[in-house]
């Protein structure tokens, strides 16, 4: 110490400003009434200073005690300049910086969520007009054609809007899930992950494909994109899958207009009854072999890569491809779209692929979106675009309806049955026919008109239109028929008015183009 107790005070004076911080502990207080500094003993000193004054100060009259120590603490008290003074406290203001980096956070979330959704609204309205081509039947006869029959029942005006309102609301469904998938993915990895993951799902040209199309399978991929964010993985969020299920139900038994169980009708009719199998099969192996490998494209390496890099975190979405493609290998009836719905899940491997490649990110992402885009372009608006342009052709003889003639359109369809859309995208209530072809409910020794008619084509037109007056003014088919029908479109006058490009790939049945004849 620079003074003890036991020195006097006449001693302590000279030295007093320099070591008052060392021997005394102030405390401070503040209030907003009244600002006054105490200064205050340290605890050792104060207890020492108690006890001397104890020994020291010993009244023997009725007169006050002083004692050593109330003296120095008053002579200190007066040599400081700002005891007894009464001032206003100025407190700084200081911001915190936790809850400034959380606001922060929150106004950039906000504003990367409103950014994302724009750009994929955009995304997938410009994915929905440069996809002009026909896919599978049951894009429109599982869809559109139910939904025109129960609500327009053959408008007498064409309109556009039927064609393609349906399909831009499953756009903007698209939309919507892939904002939820890139904040799925997100809440799961690093932004950096995140963020190609989201490339990789935005540049697949299955989905480009896929997605803004009125099939069932769009729309299960659709939900299980939400699903991933909603329901119970780590970092998402909970909800109750029985409710979904009772929820989906009810929609079910709206439609149906009595009860079902839309999953049970699924297992009857496409594993009891084998209804599926009418429709084509193909070899247990298929999926593994050729399905999976065409719809997953170019992402095909990096999905392999990404499994043993995320084998272990992510082994309940490997298992759920996996099982999906096992379970449909054991029905007959394979087609890719089946198995659309798990290609989020590999997604997620490929981004974290591509996120882990140091020294050629870049140059796989390039290869990646331009081996897509190609993919995407030439099947969104050249491979199979004939069966809708036929419709568009079609659509203008809705016209001469109008027109007092002695004969009305009338169209017959010599194709494979639902080739091509029907009245959803004619828009008026002429007359067309196509082949038909009901699955075989369990009749004995069922053929269906459209296998009588590629039995024998001259024999069933021969039959079913005796007399002339019975003929149908206009035929569309594919040019592989042609030359077998030749002869019944001689004899009746029938004219090639149009061809229309088709495919590149004819197959079978299916030709590379579609003529249209008329009758003169």
């Amino acid at each position: 110490m620079c003074l003890g107790v036991e020195e006097s005070f006449q001693e302590a004076k000279p030295r007093e400003a320099e070591c008052q911080q060392t021997e005394i502990d102030a405390r401070t207080f503040y209030s907003r009434k009244q600002e006054t500094v105490r200064v205050i003993p340290s605890d050792s000193e104060d207890s020492e200073l108690e006890k001397d004054s104890e020994e020291e100060c010993t009244p023997e009259s009725g007169e006050p005690c002083v004692t050593q120590h109330a003296v120095m603490m008053e002579n200190i008290r007066s040599r400081l300049k700002f005891v007894n003074k009464v001032e206003d406290v100025k407190l700084r203001k200081r911001k915190s910086q936790l809850y400034s980096k959380e606001d922060e956070s929150a106004h950039n979330n906000g504003v990367l969520r409103a950014r994302l959704a724009v750009f994929c609204v955009v995304f997938r309205l410009i994915n929905c007009l440069l996809v002009q081509t026909s896919f599978v039947p049951d894009e429109y006869w599982q869809s559109v054609e139910v939904s025109h029959r129960m609500v327009f029942k053959y408008p007498l005006t064409t309109s556009s809007s039927a064609i393609w309102l349906p399909r831009i609301i499953q756009a903007l469904l698209a939309a919507f899930a892939d904002v939820k998938f890139f904040f799925l993915v997100q809440s799961l990895e690093s932004r950096d992950v995140a963020k190609w993951t989201f490339f990789c799902h935005l540049c697949s040209w299955f989905s480009w494909y896929c997605c803004t199309r009125t099939l069932t399978n769009s729309m299960e991929t659709t939900i299980t994109c939400l699903a991933l964010f909603y329901f119970p993985l780590p970092g998402s969020k909970t909800h109750s899958r029985a409710v979904a299920v009772m929820i989906s139900t009810v929609i079910d038994c709206i439609f149906y207009e009595r009860w079902t169980v839309v999953q049970f009708n699924f297992l009857k009719f496409n594993i009891f009854y084998s209804v599926a199998d009418f429709y084509g099969s193909h070899p247990w192996h298929w999926y593994f072999t050729q399905g999976f490998t065409v719809v997953i494209g170019p992402h095909l390496p990096l999905f392999l890569y990404g499994c043993t890099l995320a084998f272990r975190r992510y082994k309940i979405l490997l298992a759920a491809v996996i099982w999906t493609l096992v379970v449909y290998s054991l029905l007959p009836h394979k087609e890719f779209r089946f198995i659309y719905p798990v290609l989020p899940f590999c997604m997620v491997f490929c981004g974290i692929s591509l996120a882990n490649l140091k020294a050629w990110r870049r140059t796989a992402a390039f290869m990646l979106l331009l081996s897509n885009l190609v993919a995407a372009l030439y099947t969104g608006l050249i491979h199979q675009r004939g069966t809708l342009d036929v419709m568009s052709h079609l659509q203008t003889l809705c016209d001469v309806r109008g027109i007092s003639s002695p004969l009305q359109p009338d169209v017959l369809f010599l194709m494979p049955c639902h080739s091509t859309p029907f009245y959803s995208h004619v828009h008026c209530p002429m007359k067309m026919r196509f082949l038909e072809c009901p699955p075989d409910l369990g009749e004995e020794g069922y053929v269906d008109e459209a296998d009588r008619f590629y039995d024998d084509p001259l024999h069933w037109l021969r039959t079913s239109f005796p007399y002339k007056s019975s003929l149908p003014t206009h035929l569309v088919l594919f040019d592989v028929l042609e030359k077998e029908i030749s002869v019944f479109l001689q004899g009746n006058n029938f004219a090639r008015t149009a061809e229309i490009f088709h495919t590149h790939f004819p197959e079978g049945k299916v030709g590379g183009s579609i003529f249209i004849y008329e009758r003169h």
